[in-house]
């Protein structure tokens, strides 16, 4: 190896003469291509020598063959000499590059376009960085909505109004108030990867637009005896599905975090679960109750992977199965039911835990910490659901009294 560089370096300095040649020009000389020619000349390699703080200064501008000859060059010492001496402007060509660069670089960041910046940079960051399901999503938002809006302005030139527009066409075809909150939400990281980049200045104009309010919340949960006829319509279609829903029942658990969940995290003689790469990207524990605890002791028996759920194959599960919305049609939970926010879905479970531990007395702060929550305002939606809560209040001042 060590032989291959030093017969590429000698290939490499036969090329041009190791002799300074000095021109009719102060402070400016070159050297000669060993071979190679432009015009009747051999071609020249031209640099400069000056002082600069008292220390000789020696910087190489370029070929004759890339446009340089003695006076132009001779132009460029003039120039730094200049500059030197009056204090202005750049004293160094590693000066005047920089500027150069930076000026290329201003320019390139004035003509860059939505749909350049988010093709080339902020979505193959995003597909590093991001679930495929965030990913495919976002990349629909930017197909159907951003790129015939916005897509071929320019970032700088891109304002809330020109966000109100996305916002009109995505009402336009109906699309929901959280939908387009989402997709606010998208370009708002997009201008903030943007600024982080230094691809555009000034306030994220995502910012400055008004949001759709709503209400998503489902307030709709089972009582024991719905929960129970599920988990039975759902034993008798797939073990690995009731349980799957039987851990979200009765330990609070988002699908994601059942799909994740491996032996390593779960321990039986301390009756509790570590649960990892939680939504809000903090580690938590829920503890075990009985009817969680015989299930998955049993599952371990029988365990052939780290993951403590797969898919008949080995593989990670990435979807709730079938089995639960054919169980979930059998015992008709949804019959007659119109408003989505009152519709039984799977996350219905992870609910149904939060507002049980409510009605048996757990405050909201240990309910907040159970289910993961990054605030308590979220966990707050079932404080209805503690009947005596009112009553409970009004017996402190009784006591006072």
């Amino acid at each position: 190896m060590g032989q291959t560089r030093n017969a590429d370096f000698k290939t490499k300095a036969k090329t041009v003469s190791q002799k300074w040649i000095k021109s009719k020009f102060p402070g400016v000389r070159f050297r000669e291509h060993a071979t190679r020619k432009y015009g009747v000349k051999f071609d020249r390699y031209f640099t400069i020598r000056y002082k600069l703080d008292g220390k000789t200064k020696e910087e190489g501008l370029g070929w004759a063959s890339e446009g340089w000859s003695e006076g132009k060059v001779s132009e460029v010492l003039g120039e730094l000499k200049q500059a030197s001496r009056i204090g202005n402007g750049k004293t160094t060509l590693q000066e005047r590059r920089l500027e150069d660069e930076v000026k290329k670089d201003e320019k390139r960041r004035d003509s860059l376009t939505f749909s350049q910046f988010f093709l080339v940079t902020y979505f193959p960051n995003s597909l590093i960085h991001k679930k495929e399901s965030s990913n495919r999503r976002e990349k629909g938002f930017f197909r159907k909505y951003l790129e015939p809006e916005i897509g071929n302005s320019r970032l700088k030139d891109i304002s809330p109004l020109c966000l109100e527009r996305v916002v009109k066409r995505m009402k336009n075809t109906s699309q929901s108030p959280r939908s387009i909150q989402y997709c606010l939400a998208v370009i708002r990281q997009i201008f903030n990867f943007a600024i982080h980049t230094a691809n555009f200045e000034g306030s994220n104009p995502a910012t400055k637009v008004r949001k759709p309010k709503f209400d998503n919340r489902r307030m709709r949960f089972l009582s024991f005896a719905e929960a129970e006829n599920l988990l039975n319509a759902v034993k008798v279609r797939s073990i690995n599905t009731h349980d799957i829903c039987l851990l979200s029942l009765y330990c609070g658990l988002r699908a994601g975090e059942i799909f994740s969940l491996t032996w390593d995290c779960i321990n039986l003689d301390a009756d509790r679960i570590h649960i990892r790469d939680t939504k809000s990207n903090r580690d938590r524990f829920v503890g075990l109750p009985k009817q969680a605890k015989e299930m998955l002791t049993i599952r371990k028996i029988e365990a052939r992977s780290k993951l403590v759920f797969t898919t008949r194959d080995g593989s990670k599960i990435s979807r709730v199965s079938n089995s639960f919305l054919e169980a979930m049609k059998e015992i008709g939970l949804n019959d007659g039911v119109t408003d989505p926010k009152d519709k039984v879905v799977f996350h219905s479970l992870r609910h149904t835990y939060a507002s049980w531990l409510v009605q048996g007395g757990v405050d909201l702060y240990t309910v907040k910490e159970l289910m993961g929550h990054s605030s308590i305002i979220m966990t707050e939606r079932y404080s209805h659901e503690s009947p005596d809560r009112l009553q409970r209040a009004a017996e402190i001042f009784s006591l006072l009294g």
